[in-house]
């Protein structure tokens, strides 16, 4: 048999075996599907824990505004905390970083960018820091003297100067008028600053025309998210730092997306490349500076890795699992190897939430070989 035949039939076989692979698994197609909630032991124990006497006057403790949980990429536990609903769009917090990377990925797919091209090729205010690259950008390892401290401490906070004050009306300038403390690649300080450079440099790469439209083409349509808000600051730039709005629902396809491999049905919407890159550890991050239980950085998500010298962040969480997270609790978990995947919203202030906890009574309650 001719040689370009048998590659003809072995193409076709790989993409028939994919196909059937695609249309065997669960998909939200148009929604989700849902299992019947089997009452447990131990599902009781994560509602105590995620669902507490919620306190609205001084809020302290876990307070949980959403919880959701998807297994096998059907729906096994759902609630809400008023006002926030099943058609809620809620702010993300910094979940956007991981959702500006997760429209990049399209990007790259597109050949729109290499993650050693500097980010001045695509944003030319950052031509005084020549060195810094798309790829140190996305590890939150520009260099850039930069200071990510919130409400507590607001007098010498870049990201409160950045959304609030003097830098608001066009962030990613801002940021790239910071002097550099380290050289590019060489050190981890996380900055809300960095993401809103590469949200500005997106529009670079696509062009203005596509910017405004484009994380709703490249990404939200492709995936059926219908509820997306997200807001860009007076220059027109996307806060990918901070501003964008969904449903829990709708933030669950991001999930399933990244859970199998940047796979959408039939389709490779992201390349494996990117999903490798964004789910592995920045090669410069020391975790022993690093405070207990604080996930490790990879390519704006947050990774369970178990790195030399360091345990794993969430010890009762599996090591493949990758989040994105953002302000006063928000999370994204997503754990391949069990099909698991948990989007949380919430309004904690306080800072008695914790990551581990809430993902081990997960997956004391639904795992799958913990299923009656």
């Amino acid at each position: 048999m001719p040689i370009s035949l048998l590659r003809r039939l072995s193409l076709a076989l790989g993409f028939s075996l994919a196909a059937s692979t695609a249309q065997a698994q669960n998909w939200p197609q148009p929604d989700w599907q849902s299992q019947p909630r089997v009452e447990s032991a131990a599902l009781a124990e994560l509602e105590q824990y995620a669902f507490p006497e919620r306190d609205d006057v001084e809020r302290t403790g876990v307070r949980t505004d959403a919880l959701l949980v998807i297994r096998d990429g059907q729906i096994v536990y759902e609630r809400y905390a008023e006002p926030t609903t099943a058609r809620t769009a809620h702010l993300t917090w910094s979940m956007a970083k991981s959702l500006l990377a997760t429209t990049l990925g399209v990007a790259y797919g597109e050949g729109r960018f290499k993650l050693d091209a500097p980010a001045a090729q695509y944003y030319p205010a950052m031509a005084e820091h020549p060195q810094i690259k798309i790829g140190h950008l996305l590890n939150w390892a520009s260099g850039l003297a930069w200071e990510e401290d919130y409400e507590y401490a607001p007098l010498k906070s870049s990201v409160v100067a950045m959304l609030y004050t003097r830098g608001r009306t066009d962030m990613a300038a801002f940021t790239a008028e910071h002097a550099a403390d380290a050289a590019p690649g060489t050190r981890f300080r996380y900055s809300s600053g960095d993401s809103n450079v590469l949200a500005a440099a997106l529009r670079g790469m696509v062009g203005e025309q596509s910017y405004a439209d484009y994380p709703w083409t490249a990404l939200f349509e492709p995936l059926g998210i219908t509820s997306a808000t997200w807001e860009r600051d007076a220059s027109g730039t996307f806060v990918a730092s901070s501003y964008a709005y969904l449903s829990a629902r709708d933030l669950a396809r991001v999930g399933l997306l990244m859970q199998r491999g940047g796979r959408w049905g039939e389709r490779q919407l992201l390349p494996t490349a990117w999903v490798d890159f964004v789910s592995a550890p920045f090669a410069g991050y020391q975790p022993q500076l690093a405070k207990p239980g604080d996930a490790v950085p990879g390519g704006h998500w947050w990774l369970n890795a178990e790195l030399p010298g360091s345990t794993r962040p969430w010890p009762d969480a599996p090591a493949d699992t990758i989040a994105a997270l953002g302000h006063w609790g928000q999370g994204l978990y997503v754990m391949p190897q069990e099909n698991l995947l948990v989007v949380r919203y919430a309004d904690d202030r306080d800072g008695s939430f914790q990551h581990n906890e809430m993902l081990k009574r997960v997956r004391a309650a639904f795992a799958e070989e913990v299923q009656p």
